[in-house]
């Protein structure tokens, strides 16, 4: 195509690629430009439309705008719109530069060389394609960022004087997934999460808080190798264990992918090591034919290098300028969709999300949040989460399947791993990371610190041995408190009958219930008082209050500013007490 091209955009249409419209409506924006050029892509998760009617609708994927919104059905046209109001799409957008070529872009340019869209126009084409336009550098207008930050996550980047654009795109041309700026994702970031982790750890004794994080790290390991489905020995889990625990520390390169694969692997002789050298997917094999039934394609082997190397260039750079989860979630899941090995990448995908959040200092020093724990919870969701994505892109590959029943992708995909829409797999993540903090980490604190009080009373008037203390209490946690009379007829027969009463009593006291906290500095909170408290009921307590050790003031997202707010010893939440406090209070 050159720049005499004229193109052929739809009118109003019900039905689009196979995609019911909520109501009649024009195409617009990428969802013009993707009918108009024929391109393959995967297309964005909101399309956009113009209807007839002066109100927007938001339904079934689609974000239908007033007559007033319609653009001219011109290749500039579309291209305004797009930038205006959906943000960027890499992938769509250099498929098209692609397919339109250099001389429309240029005439676009030299139409309104001033113009603010067909500057970050032209500095997306040179980015994206490696080319640079027949066109003389600019000598005016204002300095304006390539991406909106208002619709998506960006860095603070670096002037281009040729175009007189700030490049703060979040990545390199080898690798830039974006997320949007959501309602749910500014809400997860205005809760400050890391001074939240450290408010709760902020009192525990420092052997206690070593303790609750060895157990952390342990149940995180033990469910990085559950979600693959696979019950590791607990040398390869306490393994896999310590090298999370170093997450953070060391930069991320070509080198430390395949130590930590070798980690993860552990018996390498029936698996190859490093990038793959053939395709690979993700699913299931027919029965009868052995025939691949793939539910995820991964990237292209003779790919591999350049994507690896943009995963590794985001690391030491972008990653650092973006939010810290943001920025673990386009590396991590950025890694999984590419998956660059033959076996390890789940486990590795993971990592990632430990690395980028200890080496932030997100997370209090020497604790790690069970992340793998929270996902392997919520599996159904990471699954889907992953597909949002994946589903996409699936009938967008042409692939055959090989000798050895693998695939082999016939056409071009690199870009479509390089450049996705992040925004769901961050709000995911960020859900995650506000349970491990709010609920995780605070809810396996209390437990120790109630074990360490059951031992002591139970040693107090009984001498026995730390290993049958804790076997003790694991008879009285399977039972309902109550000790079996098959445990009272083996392990425990030295116990008189007066002991075994003792000791239910015993664990009753310190586990049956939390303790009847009424006090919370200083204050006195009535907790009964449901109309102002949030969450209102506490879904762990058989009477449905909340029990709250603690409390300090925090801006309230339920009531006008500043309320006592603390962690419930039994459900995990964050509650609102809506007990106002002036914002200095401690």
């Amino acid at each position: 195509m050159d720049a005499n091209t004229e193109y052929r955009f739809s009118g109003a249409v019900t039905v689009f690629q196979e995609k019911r419209l909520p109501e009649k409506a024009t195409p617009a924006g990428y969802s013009a430009l993707i009918d108009a050029c024929d391109l393959s892509v995967p297309l964005p998760r909101t399309l956009f439309a113009t209807g007839e009617r002066h109100r927007i609708l938001e339904e079934g994927g689609w974000r239908i705008l007033t007559p007033r919104h319609a653009p001219p059905s011109t290749l500039e046209g579309h291209l305004t719109f797009a930038l205006k109001y959906e943000g960027l799409d890499l992938a769509v957008l250099k498929r098209l530069f692609l397919a339109v070529g250099g001389g429309e872009i240029e005439a676009l340019v030299r139409e309104t060389p001033t113009g603010t869209y067909a500057r970050r126009l032209w500095f997306l084409y040179e980015w994206l394609t490696g080319e640079q336009l027949d066109l003389p550098d600019a000598k005016a207008g204002r300095y304006v960022p390539v991406i909106d930050p208002d619709l998506q996550w960006a860095v603070v980047g670096e002037t281009s004087s040729r175009h007189r654009v700030k490049n703060n795109l979040p990545g390199t041309p080898d690798f830039c997934p974006l997320v949007f700026r959501t309602k749910a994702l500014e809400r997860f970031v205005a809760l400050n999460l890391p001074a939240r982790a450290q408010e709760i750890v902020a009192d525990v004794p420092r052997d206690l808080l070593a303790r609750t994080a060895a157990f952390l790290l342990l149940k995180d390991s033990k469910s990085s190798y559950a979600i693959e489905g696979e019950r590791a020995p607990q040398d390869r889990i306490q393994r896999w264990g310590r090298a999370i625990g170093e997450a953070g520390r060391q930069a991320i390169d070509l080198e430390e992918f395949l130590r930590l694969q070798r980690i993860v692997i552990g018996d390498a002789r029936f698996t190859k090591l490093g990038l793959r050298d053939e395709g690979g997917f993700v699913g299931e094999h027919d029965r009868d034919t052995q025939m691949p039934l793939p539910d995820h394609i991964s990237a292209k082997p003779e790919d591999l290098p350049a994507l690896v190397e943009g995963l590794i260039a985001f690391d030491g750079g972008p990653a650092r300028q973006l939010d810290p989860v943001i920025a673990a979630t386009v590396l991590a899941f950025g890694f999984v969709y590419i998956h660059p090995f033959e076996d390890g990448n789940g486990r590795l995908h993971r990592y990632l999300i430990h690395h980028v959040l200890a080496q932030r200092g997100f997370n209090p020093p020497g604790v790690v949040f069970p992340v793998s724990a929270a996902i392997l919870e919520q599996i159904d969701e990471y699954r889907r989460v992953l597909e949002s994505y994946s589903m996409r892109l699936l009938p967008l590959v042409d692939w055959e399947p090989t000798e050895r029943f693998n695939v082999h992708v016939l056409n071009d995909t690199g870009d479509f791993y390089r450049f996705f829409d992040a925004t769901p797999h961050a709000e995911f993540l960020y859900a995650c990371v506000r349970k491990t903090i709010e609920e995780d980490l605070p809810y396996e604190t209390d437990f120790l610190r109630r074990y360490d009080q059951f031992r002591q009373l139970v040693t107090g008037f009984i001498d026995m041995p730390d290993r049958l203390v804790d076997l003790l209490f694991r008879f009285l946690d399977q039972n309902d408190g109550r000790l079996s009379n098959r445990a009272r007829d083996r392990e425990f027969d030295a116990l008189t009958d007066e002991e075994v009463g003792r000791i239910e009593r015993v664990y009753q006291e310190v586990f049956g219930g939390p303790p009847d906290i009424r006090s919370m500095s200083d204050l006195d909170i009535a907790l009964q008082n449901r109309e102002v408290m949030w969450p209102v009921r506490c879904e762990k307590a058989a009477d449905g209050i909340h029990r709250i050790a603690k409390v300090k003031p925090h801006p309230s997202e339920v009531h006008e500013g500043w309320t006592y707010q603390g962690v419930c010893g039994l459900c995990g939440e964050l509650v609102d007490t809506g007990e106002p406090c002036d914002k200095a209070s401690d």
